[in-house]
C-alpha cells in the first residue's frame, strides 16, 4: 500500500480502557510509572488521502439526495449522527482508494447502479494493520448505507470476513476512531454495522424515496460489531433500534 499521497497526519490519543483502578499513590521518591500498554489504546493517526471533490461529483451528489433523500436538497453537507461499520469485500486498501476515487458507479453493479450514477464511497479505510485513512470530510454526503446516507459517517474496514477476516488491529482502530468522531461530533447518538442498517425503517432517522434502494447487506458481521462494541460501552452509543 502506498499513501504517498497524504498530506498531513491527524494524530488523537484515545484510551481503550472503560475504567481502571490505579491503586495506591507512588511515594513522593518514586518516579511516576510509565503508562502499561496493556491498558492504553494505541494513538490514532488519521492519514489523508482524499478521493475526488470536484463540481461533477458535487452534482451528482446533489441529484442523489434530491432524488433518494429530500427533493429539495440543495447542497451536500451533512451532520452526523450515526457512524456504519463495513468491510469492503476484498484485501487491498489502494484499489479500494481508486474505486471510491472513480466519480461514477460502473454499470455492471446493475442493482446500485438503478439508484442512481454517483458512485458509492466512504468517509474513512481502515487498513488491515490497522492504519486509517481519511477520504473526504465528515461532513458531506457519501454513498454508503441506504436510507442513512444523510447523516451517517461511513468507516470500510478493508477485507471480506472470509478470505481476509476483519483484524485485531482493525477493532483497536475503529474504537479509537468512533471516540474521537463522538468527541469532535457530539451529536452522533449511534453504532451500527452495515447488516443492521435495515433495522432503521420505520426510524426517525432513516430516509430513502425508493423502495427499490433497501438492500440486505452482511458486512462487516455480527462477531466483528460484538468486539468493536465492547470496548465502546462507557460512549453510551445506541445501536440499531
Amino acid at each position: 500500500m502506498s499513501l504517498r499521497t497524504c498530506r498531513f497526519e491527524h494524530v488523537v490519543t484515545v484510551s481503550l480502557i472503560l475504567a481502571c483502578d490505579p491503586g495506591p499513590a507512588p511515594a513522593a521518591a518514586s518516579p511516576p510509572a510509565a503508562p502499561d500498554p496493556a491498558l492504553t489504546g494505541p494513538a490514532l493517526k488519521i492519514l489523508e488521502r482524499p478521493i475526488t471533490d470536484d463540481d461533477a461529483r458535487r452534482r451528482r451528489t446533489i441529484a442523489y439526495r434530491q432524488r433518494h433523500q429530500d427533493p429539495s436538497a440543495s447542497d451536500v453537507v451533512i451532520e452526523p449522527r450515526v457512524i456504519v461499520l463495513h468491510h469492503t469485500g476484498g484485501g487491498d486498501l489502494d484499489r479500494t482508494w481508486r474505486y471510491f476515487d472513480r466519480p461514477v458507479i460502473e454499470a455492471t453493479r446493475t442493482s446500485v447502479a438503478r439508484g442512481g450514477e454517483l458512485n458509492v464511497s466512504a468517509h474513512f479505510l481502515v487498513d488491515r494493520d490497522g492504519a486509517v485513512v481519511r477520504l473526504m470530510p465528515e461532513t458531506r454526503m457519501a454513498r454508503h448505507c441506504v436510507g442513512l446516507n444523510h447523516l451517517a459517517i461511513g468507516v470500510e474496514n478493508v477485507g471480506d470476513g472470509a478470505g481476509f477476516p476483519l483484524t485485531d488491529a482493525q477493532v483497536l482502530a475503529d474504537v479509537a476512531l468512533v471516540r474521537d468522531l463522538k468527541r469532535r461530533f457530539p451529536g452522533i447518538t449511534h453504532l451500527i454495522g452495515h447488516h443492521e442498517h435495515r433495522a432503521f425503517e420505520g426510524h426517525a432517522f432513516y430516509r430513502e424515496l425508493e423502495p427499490a434502494e433497501r438492500l440486505p447487506q452482511e458486512d462487516p458481521g455480527p462477531p466483528f460489531m460484538r468486539a468493536v462494541r465492547a470496548q465502546l460501552a462507557d460512549l453510551g452509543l445506541q445501536g440499531p433500534p
